[in-house]
């Protein structure tokens, strides 16, 4: 007898469709996610960009202005990048008020062999507090030999209240700045008799007439007439300022010289009985 041989056996499982769909899929589901993922990521750094950190407490801005060393620090700015070859001896001696212990005859200032250097005007631009009760002023300097110049001066208050420098000034370049932003978009003013009262107002207003300015100011305003005087040209543009009690003119002006000026104004206005009246003109004079 001869052994039978064994035969092929076919075996039927049942599979739930979603997860043969999802094994046949997940590759790809695996590539768009990785995909969005970078894409997303490429979008982050291109819209906010890392940046390296930087200590708070190194450029923390003083918590409250302190005129007295804003002036000391203009005042030295001034002697210091003042000089004259020929009288030596009236630099050093503008330095020496605010020298000490700690820094050396004339704040390390050696003089060339010739020349002079004026300073024109200084004010300062930029303040910070490195650390308690020391300021560190950037003054802006103009010279009639070396141009603007940028000069930290540090501050530091004694205990007993008194100033003092802080150590030795610093040479840097100017605080960053970049080109003047677009006009925003604005609502044009659309009344006819609100724009007569603006253009008429500032018609005065640059002329100084406070009389014929009177007419059109509501009551209790306070206004300041510019130190010069001007003859109002045209006005170009009347937008409602943010906020809708205000408004902004932009206007063409000429002063008694021949000198042209585009200008912008600020106005806050207010109807009172049916008429608009001013309230301010660009800024409180009692403030």
């Amino acid at each position: 007898m001869s052994a039978e041989k064994p035969r092929a056996t076919v075996t039927i499982a049942t599979r739930a469709l979603w997860r043969i769909r999802l094994a046949r899929e997940l590759p790809r589901y695996l590539l768009c996610a990785a995909s969005i993922a970078g894409l997303t990521a490429s979008a982050r750094f291109a819209i906010s960009p890392p940046r390296a950190a930087i200590s708070a407490a190194a450029f923390r801005v003083p918590a409250q202005a302190d005129p007295a060393a804003e002036a000391y620090a203009a005042l030295f700015a001034r002697r210091y990048l003042t000089w004259n070859t020929a009288e030596p001896q009236a630099s050093a001696r503008a330095l020496e008020p605010f020298l000490g212990a700690g820094i050396e005859a004339d704040a390390g200032l050696e003089l060339p062999v010739s020349g002079e250097q004026h300073v024109e005007w200084a004010e300062v631009v930029q303040a910070r507090e490195p650390v308690a009760g020391e300021h560190v002023y950037t003054v802006a300097a103009q010279t009639d030999t070396a141009g603007l110049l940028y000069l930290t001066v540090a501050v530091a208050r004694t205990p007993g209240g008194s100033l003092s420098l802080a150590g030795y000034p610093g040479f840097v370049g100017a605080p960053a700045a970049g080109p003047a932003h677009p006009v925003a978009h604005l609502r044009e003013v659309s009344e006819p008799s609100l724009a007569t009262v603006v253009q008429r107002a500032l018609r005065n207003y640059l002329a100084a007439s406070s009389g014929e300015l009177a007419a059109d100011l509501s009551s209790g305003a306070r206004v300041s007439l510019p130190g010069l005087p001007m003859s109002l040209e045209s006005m170009q543009r009347l937008d409602w300022a943010p906020g809708a009690d205000s408004v902004l003119a932009t206007v063409e002006a000429q002063d008694a010289r021949g000198v042209h000026y585009t200008l912008t104004y600020e106005l806050d206005v207010l109807r009172d009985q049916g008429r608009w009246e001013i309230s301010a003109v660009q800024m409180d004079p009692d403030a």
